[in-house]
């Protein structure tokens, strides 16, 4: 007798594997006199380079948002943007901002929050990370996003510049919240996008304990110190106010360059805390950086040694300063400034 025997196939075992949440970015866009912000702008392009998702939020006080948001949107890199505009926030105060970005940030699946190291961003992010119990790195000049664990590893200078750390946010940590140095990153481009555009209704605090009482701003028909292509600077050894602006003007006038002065000139006087450049002042990587009378203090040298040509007049061969710059001239400023500018004037 034959006999048959079904054979019914073995059940296959199925592995799952989970896998890590791509990136997704929320960019602070900051504006000012209606425009955006270029330290914003080099965040953006830092968001870019995690390759996921990058969605910008944009606040302020109503009549002027809306303006910003037409600006905004065109901006080539960002996939979404998210706005609100209230009187609270005229103008935007960390204790009046912090509490709409804590609610968008714990309401939604942003693996990244980014801004430009901006004295705002400085009292903004640090706020919002507190309150939901994350770090925060700062002033980012690169890093790296491994997709597969989730990690993000900053580089950011340490010591006044002479030295880097890197800093690794593990996947334990389900938002990374940084800012980037805005010289350390290109612009993003202002026109190819069109991001979508949301709405948010703002967060009431009207119980905030600090008030805006004045805004004082330096004006100047210059180029802004920040963003400027070339920089003329000036130390200690311009003696004054007067022989300060006598001497550097007529320089920066036929260069179209920035002003910008040392700690030293600042504390003496010679010029607005506004135009400082070093550790705690602005960082600056024009493509030429004119530094007449400046030492080169390591503080100095910390905010403007990025730049791309640097030029120091010195009367002292042994300044530090000489160390850093791809032109010297070893002479007296005082002759050798305005023969430079009678011979540009040719």
């Amino acid at each position: 007798m034959l006999r048959t025997r079904v054979l019914l196939p073995a059940r296959m075992a199925v592995r799952y594997y989970a896998t890590a949440p791509s990136p997704n970015a929320l960019v602070y866009l900051e504006h000012q006199h209606g425009e955006i912000d270029s330290g914003s702008l080099s965040a953006l392009t830092a968001a870019g380079q995690l390759g996921g998702n990058v969605t910008g939020v944009v606040v302020g006080k109503p009549g002027v948002v809306e303006r910003i948001v037409e600006k905004a949107r065109k901006l080539k890199g960002l996939n979404a943007l998210l706005h609100s505009s209230s009187p609270l926030f005229t103008p935007p105060l960390p204790e009046a901002v912090s509490p709409l970005l804590h609610k968008v940030l714990s309401s939604s699946s942003y693996t990244h929050f980014i801004s430009a190291h901006s004295s705002s961003a400085r009292s903004i992010l640090p706020r919002v990370a507190a309150t939901l119990d994350l770090p925060a790195v700062s002033d980012v000049t690169s890093f790296s996003h491994d997709a597969s664990s989730s990690s993000t590893t900053f580089v950011r200078a340490i010591y006044a510049g002479n030295a880097l750390t890197h800093v690794r946010a593990s996947e334990s940590i389900p938002l990374k919240i940084f800012t980037v140095r805005s010289t350390a990153f290109k612009a993003a481009e202002l026109e190819g996008g069109s991001a979508e555009v949301q709405a948010l209704d703002p967060v009431d605090s009207s119980t905030c304990p600090t008030q805006h009482v004045r805004t004082e701003l330096t004006k100047s028909d210059r180029p802004e110190l920040g963003s400027a292509s070339r920089v003329v600077s000036g130390g200690r050894a311009l003696k004054d106010a007067d022989t300060f602006k006598a001497t550097l003007d007529p320089l920066a006038d036929i260069l179209g360059a920035a002003v910008g002065a040392s700690r030293a000139a600042v504390d003496a006087g010679y010029a607005d805390n506004s135009l400082q450049v070093g550790q705690t002042g602005k960082v600056v990587a024009p493509e030429l950086y004119m530094a007449i009378g400046i030492s080169g203090a390591i503080q100095h040298l910390a905010g403007m040694k990025d730049s791309k040509l640097i030029v120091a007049i010195n009367k002292d061969a042994d300044a530090p300063i000489f160390q850093v710059a791809d032109a010297g001239l070893v002479a007296d400023l005082y002759d050798a400034v305005p023969e430079l500018v009678r011979k540009l004037k040719v």
